[in-house]
């Protein structure tokens, strides 16, 4: 049975769960939301979204080390209690966006960190991009809509690909986290260096 990406979409928005979660779902319960919803609950993974607004103040501070001493990630990563930041699953999602970090050089946690006058900026080269390629002035906009979402999947860590798993975000990485472990989980901050880099 093929599921249609809007229902996908959805119930994505409805439940916080990832894709391949929300595809599956959907696929046991014959393309019906409401079910699906309940499907999801059962499985404790619709959970997550339900704990987004609760405090994170215990968690890790972890280092990564890449490429022989040549790339250092520090990142913070919050959790709700000390006991779930001793777990191995919270551990191994620490090393793993570290990890991810190291690869894939995100600038930003997500794209509320950015600073709107490096939008504009952004949406201003975008849109001379645009109008120096000859397009009509009706599909500027569009086009520069679409990049400035590529923008965002490029520079911000939660909208990333998990260099792991690109079948995932981070974001849905750390949703998964979430719901397995019964806590609300944050990536503070990071920093990532480079030898030479300024």
């Amino acid at each position: 049975m093929e599921i249609a990406v809007e229902k996908v979409k959805e119930l994505r928005e409805k439940t916080g769960a990832g894709i391949l979660d929300c595809k599956k779902a959907l696929k046991e319960c014959g393309g019906d939301i409401e079910k699906a919803i309940t499907y999801l609950r059962e499985k404790g993974i619709a959970s997550a979204q339900k704990k987004a607004g609760r405090a994170t103040k215990e968690g890790l501070v972890s280092a990564y080390i890449h490429g022989g001493g040549k790339i250092g990630v520090l990142v913070e990563v919050n959790c709700e209690t000390d006991f779930v930041a001793k777990t191995e699953d919270f551990q191994n999602l620490v090393k793993d966006v570290a990890m991810h970090i190291a690869a894939m050089n995100p600038q930003y946690v997500s794209r509320e960190d950015i600073p709107q006058e490096e939008i504009e900026k952004e949406k201003d080269i975008l849109r001379k991009q645009a109008e120096s390629s000859g397009k009509p002035p009706q599909v500027i906009d569009k086009i520069v809509e679409g990049r400035l979402e590529k923008f965002f999947k490029e520079t911000c860590l939660m909208e990333q690909e998990f260099v792991k798993n690109p079948d995932i975000t981070v974001e849905e990485l750390v949703k998964q986290t979430i719901a397995k472990l019964g806590e609300n989980i944050q990536i503070r901050r990071f920093a990532r260096f480079r030898v030479g880099e300024e």
